[in-house]
């Protein structure tokens, strides 16, 4: 198979096809990113006596930009994987790559399909797709309603024109209104679609488990293939990263943070729940602090810790509790 970069911006995508390996012939195009990009590199392909058979295409899962064009080439019958931006930023500096633009971008995601073969990437369920959308629209609403209501304190402190607060008050009014139409879509969505409805009733029978974090954990959950409790983990950026070497480098063990920190938020509000409302995670916490441990570091372990509890229960399909599991959900 031929090894093919995209790289995706807004409006374009720049390919990348290496022929014979990295030092041989190198093919290169640039398209634009609409509904017909599919099309179009088919029929590029087809110029290069290749078709969705004959290629591994590789591109970064950055944005959103990338979602409709890896679905429709999915559909399509490409092989197409999906890379890790840091990954592959960090793969180009092992490279010797420093510059950083489109076509090299693109030649760069190539020769990680060659020497890397990342795996075929899957698309989520049509019904998870739904979910992840309404999710990300609730949480920008959210996001401007909590923007409009400070404003709103700001005006409200100081010598502002009334009709400007009124317009402020009835913005925030709106907005908080629509929050709350688009959570009841989220509930009405889960509740339709028993898949849905077992696995979020599975991660919120974990204490300390609410209602945001196990939307947003059974997403990413149902989004990804991953094959352990701590390939979840490291994808959300909650494991620890030692730094040593020699006698003289001793650095402390950090939180990586590398995946979504909003959902990195979610799991630390929990945590902090957790140490004080759920039995076990309550002596895991103290635990660690009584071997001399900082607080931080314990919560960072919680956060690790409802993880994997997060993707045991939807693993193994049995509800969480204190003391043991309990019997599986069957609705």
């Amino acid at each position: 198979m031929f090894p093919v970069g995209i790289d995706v911006s807004k409006d374009t995508l720049d390919l990348c096809m290496l022929y014979d390996g990295i030092k041989g012939r190198v093919k290169t195009r640039n398209i634009k990113n609409d509904r017909s990009a599919v099309e179009n590199i088919s029929r590029w392909l087809r110029l290069q006596h290749c078709g969705p058979e004959d290629v591994h295409v590789v591109m970064e899962a950055t944005g959103v930009y990338h979602e409709r064009l890896a679905t429709a080439l999915h559909d399509a019958g490409f092989y197409l994987s999906l890379a890790n931006p840091h990954r592959s930023r960090e793969f180009a500096r092992g490279m010797g790559i420093m510059t950083k633009t489109d076509k090299v971008d693109a030649y760069m995601l190539a020769c990680y399909a060659l020497l890397k073969k990342p795996h075929r990437w899957e698309p989520p369920a049509a019904d998870i797709r739904h979910l992840s959308a309404l999710l990300r629209r609730r949480d920008v609403i959210l996001a401007d309603a909590v923007r409009e209501e400070n404003r709103l304190e700001k005006y409200q402190s100081t010598d502002t024109p009334a009709d400007v607060i009124s317009s402020c008050i009835r913005m925030a009014q709106l907005l908080r209104k629509e929050v709350k139409n688009i959570e009841r879509q989220i509930k009405a969505h889960i509740k339709a679609s028993p898949d849905l409805k077992r696995d979020y009733a599975l991660l919120t029978s974990i204490k300390s488990v609410g209602p945001q974090l196990g939307m947003h954990m059974l997403v990413v959950l149902r989004s990804h293939h991953f094959e352990s409790a701590d390939q979840a983990a490291a994808f959300l950026g909650v494991v620890p990263v030692e730094k040593r070497s020699g006698t003289s480098v001793r650095g402390r063990p950090r939180m990586s943070k590398i995946g979504p920190p909003q959902l990195r938020a979610k799991l630390y509000m929990s945590a902090l729940c957790g140490k004080i409302h759920n039995k076990r995670m309550r002596n895991i916490y103290e635990e660690m602090c009584l071997r001399g441990k900082p607080k931080m570091v314990a919560i960072g372990a919680l956060m690790r810790k409802l993880v994997h509890w997060c993707y045991g229960v939807l693993k193994t399909g049995t509800a969480f509790c204190d003391g043991g599991p309990r019997a599986a959900l069957n609705s």
